[in-house]
């Protein structure tokens, strides 16, 4: 699945009351097998579970609350559909269970730092995402700062990915994150994307997710729920920065995006 050429499209399931943009959408079983089953059938290539919020000021959610909210949904989608699911934690037994539930992909915001999370994605043998964070959540966009960010957030990620490897873990199956909003103010992001290119210079795939987020808005001077245009604007342009996968809310905008691009550069098929 990693090793198509063509960038993907990633469904964003936010099982939470209170994520940034979505927040409430999809916070029952019913509600977020229902929104990821749309975007199923709208095209999406892979679905993000994910049961904390990590939005700037997000409160902390138990080990056991974030397994009580993603888990049943895992379970309901492997046995409703064949499209890949990732999780979207940092905690070593949610990566387990959910893994053993039928997540393909772990999505750590965290980058395998948090107790166990190393060795946990290892046993788990499924690739991993790795993404950069300037602080923690709750204090994380107070006021991000850096000398180069591109340099820093690269050399981050190197890092980290010899931690993986170090402990098992093939470079084929490591993905990078740059963050975009995790830690970094609008310059810092558009600098990012602009050389988004390096990120993968080392072998490595790349996600990214800027979908609906403040530097959407503040050049658009929208609210969350008028940032399509603009995400799907972002979207494209890291589609030509080499993004592997591209993490959104607006599956179907997206998609469309994406039929445009790959006819753009691979041409009109027309058989």
């Amino acid at each position: 699945m990693l090793g198509d050429k063509s960038p993907q499209v990633m469904g964003i399931i936010n099982v939470t009351p209170d994520s940034f943009s979505d927040g409430g959408e999809h916070n029952t079983v019913s509600k977020a097998v229902q929104g990821a089953l749309n975007m199923v059938n709208e095209g999406v290539h892979w679905l993000d579970v994910g049961g904390e919020s990590t939005r700037p000021g997000a409160s902390v959610v138990s080990e056991q609350q974030e397994l009580d909210r993603v888990i049943p949904v895992i379970q309901a989608l492997k046995q409703q559909t064949s499209t890949p699911i990732s999780i979207d934690t940092s905690k070593a037994a949610v990566m387990k269970e959910a893994v053993s539930a039928g997540a393909s992909m772990i999505n750590d915001v965290c980058a395998l730092q948090q107790d166990g999370a190393l060795k946990a994605a290892k046993d788990c043998n499924v690739p991993v995402c790795l993404m950069h964070m300037q602080g923690k959540p709750q204090t994380m966009q107070l006021a991000p700062s850096y000398e180069n960010v591109v340099d820093e957030v690269f050399a981050f990620l190197i890092d980290r990915a010899k931690a993986c490897i170090d402990i098992g873990i093939a470079n084929s199956n490591i993905l990078f994150d740059p963050g975009f909003g995790f830690g970094k103010n609008s310059n810092h992001n558009y600098h990012l994307l602009r050389n988004l290119t390096i990120f993968s210079s080392k072998g490595n795939k790349v996600l990214v997710g800027m979908s609906r987020k403040r530097m959407i808005g503040e050049v658009t001077q929208r609210d969350n729920d008028n940032r399509v245009a603009g995400s799907v604007a972002a979207a494209t342009l890291a589609m030509h920065c080499g993004a592997h996968i591209i993490r959104v809310h607006d599956v179907p905008q997206t998609m469309d995006a994406l039929k445009v691009f790959n006819a753009f550069k691979y041409g009109v098929d027309n058989k």
